[in-house]
């Protein structure tokens, strides 16, 4: 039984040329406020998860620094209180309303474009859009993870460094090398980067993110369309043959966004973690490396996978996995209702 679904993008009121140019212009302004919005709003949830993240992805293997996310958790608290573990927040609140701004805007318009190419004089006025294919959504989602880690990786860079440096330095405090904190915070990591290593500094890691980005939302946007698809279907199945061309996704509960957003969540998660992974070590190689008192070496993408693998094996791609899906969960799942939601409630705008 074929779907109806209501596209997550907005429609234009107008059927003419110049209507839809405003149409389009007015979509996107709702679709980077929306988004931005639902990002923060996620943010928020998700940051203390993110920092016992970081932390344990970042510790090197010969100074295991904790036991595991619980006690990462503990000694943060008992060392920095809760600021701890909301520590380098501002660069990511950023980066978080920059890059779910991007990602529905450029998942939306790539859709969009894709109608308009399949049906000549295409009005999105519809409500009854046919559902595009999966293979569609991969691609417009995958585009959109893309565009978004330009955004994302010296954001990244910035609260990495920010989220490391204090746990080396009251874990290994008896090393003569250590004594305060680098960085009194993002304004000091972005000058020391910029005199260190320039522009390019900021995009230390950038191949890791851009891997991350794009298959990662690729497989979100894909796995939250599939399941709200199902929740459509078994809501089709119930109705009875009258209401059936009604359904769409503005008939969803929040609950049932929530659960897709959720899985999409994980999914994303599961599959792009160990790709995370490298990418924290080689955002943070040189304060560890300076840490623990080894000369400074830049090492690339492959090379860092390649000695995690030898010193850790597997587990070492999943440090600290268990609690960055237990994050992304309820986090996901708050982006994706908020978005809805304010698209429902400001549709008529």
């Amino acid at each position: 039984m074929e779907l109806a679904e209501k596209s997550i993008t907005l429609s234009p009121p107008k059927n003419s040329n110049e209507s839809k140019n405003s149409s389009k212009t007015d979509q996107g302004i709702k679709n980077i406020i929306f988004g931005s919005i639902a990002g923060m709003t996620g943010k928020l949830v998700e940051y203390p998860f993110d920092t016992v993240k970081t932390r344990l992805q970042s510790q090197p293997s010969e100074y295991k620094l904790f036991n595991g996310p619980l006690d990462c958790f503990r000694q943060t608290l008992k060392h920095e209180g809760l600021f701890g573990l909301y520590r380098g927040m501002s660069p990511p609140m950023i980066g978080a309303m920059l890059e779910n701004a991007s990602l529905f805007l450029v998942y939306n318009h790539i859709q969009t474009m894709v109608r308009e190419f399949k049906t000549p004089n295409y009005n999105n006025e519809s409500q009854h859009q046919a559902p595009l294919s999966m293979s569609v959504v991969c691609l417009a989602g995958g585009l959109s993870g893309t565009t978004a880690s330009f955004f994302l990786t010296p954001i990244e860079l910035i609260k990495c460094k920010l989220q490391v440096q204090e746990a080396f330095t009251y874990k290994m405090e008896r090393n003569s090398m250590i004594t305060n904190p680098r960085y009194n915070g993002p304004f000091d990591v972005i000058k020391h980067t910029l005199k260190t290593h320039g522009i390019s500094g900021f995009y230390r890691g950038h191949s890791g993110t851009i891997v991350r980005e794009t298959v990662g939302t690729a497989a979100w946007f894909s796995t939250y369309e599939f399941l709200t698809r199902l929740f459509i279907l078994k809501r089709i199945d119930k109705s009875s043959f009258n209401e059936r061309q009604n359904i769409t996704k503005d008939d969803l509960s929040a609950i049932e966004l929530m659960s897709s957003g959720a899985c999409a969540g994980m999914a994303y998660n599961l599959l792009m973690f160990p790709v995370d992974s490298i990418k924290s070590q080689m955002q943070t190689d040189e304060e560890i490396m300076k840490i623990t008192g080894k000369d400074v070496v830049k090492r690339g993408f492959w090379r860092v996978g390649r000695e995690l693998y030898k010193s850790d094996g597997i587990s070492g791609f999943y440090r600290g996995c268990g609690i960055t899906v237990a994050r992304a969960a309820p986090s996901s799942a708050i982006i994706f209702m908020t978005y809805e939601l304010l698209c429902r409630h400001f549709s008529t705008i």
